[in-house]
């Protein structure tokens, strides 16, 4: 198995390295995943990329299917669509979405560990990129990697999706629209 190739994106093109930072989640105990203890860079797969294809703190709900989709999910929310993934972002970002450039930077595999829900990877140590990429058209992005875009007034009729057999990521809903963790 070759190495994965391995990602994090930024609003900033000139960083030199990536230091650890304190982790911002509830305790790991509480969560159940002792690897969250301590400082550390984070990244993701190629495959997931388009997860942070989108302005730092834009709320957005993605989905994609897994070997445990069951066929009455894919029915009702996936369709027919020949789609890797469907991302949803409120209206009011979708501005901010065209017109935001982001950098892509390219990070070493060697010092990151998988996280078992399939798409994340953490590393305890600096980690110098291989190489930056600039992106500045991040709906042409999106669309190149067949991620299909729902805008919405709100995210909230989505809250059930986590009850699907998808794989289901909300990222940045603390600035989502009448968004509150319960």
């Amino acid at each position: 198995m070759r190495d994965p190739r391995l990602f994090h994106f930024s609003e900033l093109g000139s960083i030199k390295k990536f230091i650890p930072k304190p982790v911002d989640v509830p305790s790991p105990r509480e969560v159940g995943q002792e690897w969250l203890n301590g400082p550390l860079v984070w990244a993701t797969d190629e495959e997931h990329q388009a997860t942070y294809l989108f302005p730092r703190d834009c709320p957005r709900i993605l989905l994609w299917q897994t070997t445990a989709t069951t066929d009455e999910d894919r029915r009702l929310w996936w369709g027919e669509r020949e789609c890797s993934m469907i991302a949803h972002v409120e209206w009011k970002w979708l501005s901010r979405i065209h017109e935001q450039t982001l950098f892509r930077y390219q990070l070493p595999p060697n010092t990151f560990e998988y996280i078992e829900d399939g798409w994340m990877w953490v590393s305890k140590e600096t980690v110098a990129p291989l190489r930056v990429e600039r992106i500045d058209d991040l709906l042409e992005a999106h669309r190149e990697l067949k991620v299909e875009l729902r805008v919405m007034e709100n995210l909230l009729p989505l809250r059930q999706l986590w009850t699907t057999s998808f794989h289901v990521s909300g990222i940045r809903l603390r600035n989502a629209t009448g968004w509150h963790s319960d």
